[in-house]
């Protein structure tokens, strides 16, 4: 039977899939594995099963061996997958988009509302058993109603964020690659009271946000990423919060993930949480069914569902 390797926990409904395709060897390593260890416990596998953490290059699939057909991504990004080397060896590459939409848009309005209401800080408050009492000045956030959002990269996610934020009575602008509609980059900077961004990572949008971008933002406008961390470049973040320049930002993920740059944890204005955008149970089981059906329908002979070209 074709042997396939799963570098991580993935949900049981997701593991009878594999299981009907072929046999299944799952790391019993709660946590990344490293390039080595990765590479070893791919060797021999017809199909690996990676997370958005593993580095799946042409290393791996010489690892892997000649037999390697198919690589899984359990993921929508690809920014960890070395598509060109994989296809050059004649390994099929998939993601997982679609499945997490709704989930990654409903988290990303949350840190929107968190941030700016002060949800975070007021919580903190309170756990504190730090003294308090209402009045009308107390703990003041900025309202939505009447405001613009600034959607950077307007594909599944950004539409999705942007239906809710209408229902809020935001107005919308967007900057992405020749989207209708599309604003430039400068000018959704300059217009927007949140900035929201769901662009890929790619070289041109590594540190898309740095002084020079956040500069350009209004001093009451606040961020919020839920895509990939080093499209922000956190120093420079915490720069533009300690002097100043923007009111606050909500970050799910992060430029040297799981690390968090260390000025920013501090920060009252600042609301993280730990890459929790698709981390619904239904959400993270249909992302994996889906990679499991990928890998099955290769290697039955059959086109995947969701493939990565390169």
């Amino acid at each position: 039977m074709p042997k396939i390797a799963v570098t991580r926990w993935i949900p049981d409904d997701a593991v009878k899939v594999l299981a009907e395709a072929g046999e299944v060897a799952v790391s019993e390593l709660d946590r990344p594995l490293t390039g080595d260890e990765l590479r070893e416990f791919v060797a021999g596998a017809d199909a690996v099963v990676g997370m958005l953490h593993d580095r799946l290059d042409g290393a791996l699939a010489d690892a892997a061996g000649p037999g390697l057909k198919v690589v899984a991504n359990v993921a929508v990004g690809y920014d960890n997958v070395d598509v060109p080397a994989l296809a050059g060896r004649g390994v099929v590459v998939t993601n997982t988009p679609g499945v997490l939409t709704d989930a990654t848009a409903d988290l990303a309005f949350g840190l929107l509302l968190a941030v700016t209401r002060r949800i975070g800080e007021g919580e903190r408050l309170l756990r504190s058993r730090t003294p308090w009492s209402f009045h009308l000045g107390f703990l003041l956030g900025s309202g939505l109603q009447g405001k613009t959002l600034g959607i950077v990269g307007f594909g599944q996610i950004g539409r999705a964020v942007a239906k809710r934020a209408e229902a809020f009575g935001m107005s919308i602008v967007h900057s992405g690659r020749s989207k209708p509609g599309s604003v430039p980059f400068e000018e959704l900077l300059a217009r927007s009271d949140v900035v929201s961004l769901h662009c890929p990572l790619t070289p041109e949008t590594r540190h898309l946000i740095d002084a020079a971008a956040l500069r350009a933002m209004k001093p009451s406008a606040y961020l919020v990423n839920t895509t990939r961390g080093p499209v922000v470049d956190e120093a420079a973040l915490a720069d533009a919060l300690e002097a100043g320049e923007i009111a606050g930002a909500a970050l799910d993920v992060f430029e040297k993930e799981p690390d968090v740059e260390p000025r920013l944890l501090g920060r009252d204005d600042v609301v993280l949480s730990p890459h929790l955008g698709s981390a619904t149970v239904e959400t993270r089981t249909a992302m994996a069914v889906l990679a499991a059906r990928n890998v099955a329908a290769v290697l039955a002979g059959r086109p995947p569902l969701t493939e990565v070209k390169p």
